[in-house]
């Protein structure tokens, strides 16, 4: 039997650009873990990678000729669209290669499994949640499908259930990787799955299931093995860490990081983490950045304390500012997650929020102020959000998907201003794309231009508060607003 693992191509509308919450990148090692399960089994797996190799559908299909996959599994993303092209995709080969199953993961499969079991009858099922292990028993049990974890047709309805998942992530195989999973410069590892908060907009933990204990964590032995074993294959010395934190619960989450700093160290690597605020503190920190650590990722979301606690982040403005101190005392300018626009924000808590950016150096930078001066918060099936708000009858579910939704801002005003700033920090982003790249380098020419931009734009965002703290602004006075701003981004990138 083979099976082959299909990491589909993706695009994503320029409109949706600054839209991070879709995928998360705890998602990217997800082929990577069922090869890695499968090929420890003596299991005939290639995994064809069409994301990051950038191969279109004619040249997949070529792959799924040579290959002639009994089992076809599918990294199901969701891209802000329908996926109708996909789902063609997956009808035209199952036919015309005789494969006899198909079947996806990810998250939203998890949450959107009936959705797509209904939209695309040339998928066999969907299986829900961590899945390596689901994978396998489907595999051994081919052509029985009636079991644990995996949502399939039966007598004219879907059932569905959750199966069975690593308690002991030390004891799962290590990802298969394809030569895709080297092309961007640096390798991502996985170190611990799920998170021990409880944000309404994350879905991370209802992905594994509420359960099981939140967060588990791989033995700083078992990582560095890893490690090792990678860099046997590779010239690369930069790792990312795709846990959604880094760092585990209390004193034996910060003991165990302590110890993976020093086997890091020995290793002279460099290397990327994500955490939350409460976890940053002096010894973990210096450690880290003694062994290593160049960039990290925090999830502020907000400068108010009240709009903390409606995103149930369990952590305080003063733990932000704390963070921020450690991480800049070590040498390490930290990207940062930061939800501006909330359902139920007020402007006052848009001039709080500003007045925190603004104290805390965060809008010195382009690349960062235009992320945090618009973001609202995306809601996704599977997050507390999305129920709380269905149940309040304010979920606006997408015409896509019941997988995206939104909902109406409260304040009329704030509805305003998020327009706004959606609509001029999104032109912003088009000529960033091509950018970037120039930037990152430090090209003279392209720095200049970033700091015109950016101060343009923080000083907008400050004018818009005052304009909607004093008055409303009418429709015509928007759209004259919005099209001034581009313009005059338009004359400094040109």
């Amino acid at each position: 039997m083979k099976v082959l693992l299909l990491e589909h191509p993706r695009s994503y509308g320029e409109d949706r650009c600054n839209d991070i919450a879709n995928a998360p990148l705890s998602a990217c090692l997800n082929t990577g873990y069922i090869g890695g399960m499968l090929a420890s089994k003596n299991i005939d797996v290639t995994i064809v990678d069409g994301y990051l190799e950038k191969l279109d559908y004619p040249q997949i299909e070529a792959e799924i000729a040579r290959i002639r996959p009994t089992i076809l599994g599918i990294h199901l993303v969701y891209h802000w669209e329908n996926n109708q092209t996909l789902y063609q995709f997956i009808k035209h080969v199952k036919a015309a290669y005789s494969i006899s199953y198909v079947t996806v993961y990810g998250f939203y499969p998890t949450f959107a499994y009936e959705e797509i079991l209904n939209r695309c009858p040339a998928i066999d099922s969907a299986l829900l949640g961590e899945n390596e292990l689901t994978f396998l028993r489907l595999v051994e049990n081919f052509p029985n499908q009636e079991l644990q974890g995996i949502a399939y047709r039966k007598d004219g309805g879907i059932t569905a259930s959750r199966g069975e998942i690593m308690m002991d992530v030390d004891s799962l195989p290590f990802p298969l990787r394809s030569k895709g999973s080297y092309s961007f410069g640096e390798v991502n590892l996985a170190g611990s799955r799920g998170c021990y908060g409880g944000c309404t907009f994350c879905y991370i933990n209802p992905y594994y299931g509420e359960a099981i204990r939140k967060w588990r964590g791989r033995s700083p032995e078992n990582i560095a093995a890893e490690i090792d074993a990678i860099m046997k294959e590779t010239e690369i010395r930069y790792f990312y860490f795709v846990d959604p934190n880094f760092f585990g619960p209390g004193n034996a989450g910060k003991d165990r990081v302590l110890k993976l700093a020093a086997l890091l160290k020995e290793r002279n690597i460099t290397f990327g983490i994500e955490a939350r605020v409460n976890d940053i503190e002096e010894q973990a920190i210096s450690a880290l950045v003694d062994a290593g650590l160049r960039h990290i990722l925090i999830g502020l979301e907000s400068g108010r304390d009240e709009s903390l606690k409606r995103l149930n982040k369990l952590t305080s403005v003063s733990d932000n500012e704390k963070a921020l101190r450690i991480l800049r005392k070590y040498g390490i300018e930290p990207s940062v997650g930061f939800i501006m626009f909330e359902p139920d924000s007020t402007i006052e808590d848009l001039k709080i929020n500003y007045d925190f950016l603004k104290r805390n150096d965060l809008l010195e930078k382009l690349e960062i102020s235009v992320n945090v001066l618009y973001h609202h918060m995306i809601i996704l099936q599977g997050s507390a959000s999305y129920k709380a708000l269905q149940d309040q009858g304010r979920l606006n579910i997408s015409d896509h998907s019941t997988y995206e939704a939104d909902t109406d801002y409260q304040n009329p005003k704030v509805a305003t201003m998020a327009g706004m700033m959606r609509d001029m920090t999104n032109h912003i982003f088009a000529y960033m794309k091509d950018t970037w790249e120039l930037s990152f380098k430090k090209d003279p020419a392209t720095l200049s231009q970033y700091d015109l931009v950016n101060r343009l734009l923080v000083y907008s965002f400050a004018g818009l508060l005052n304009e909607f703290e004093s008055g409303e602004m009418t429709a015509e006075n928007r759209d004259i607003y919005v099209r001034s701003f581009n313009q005059s981004v338009d004359l400094i990138m040109s």
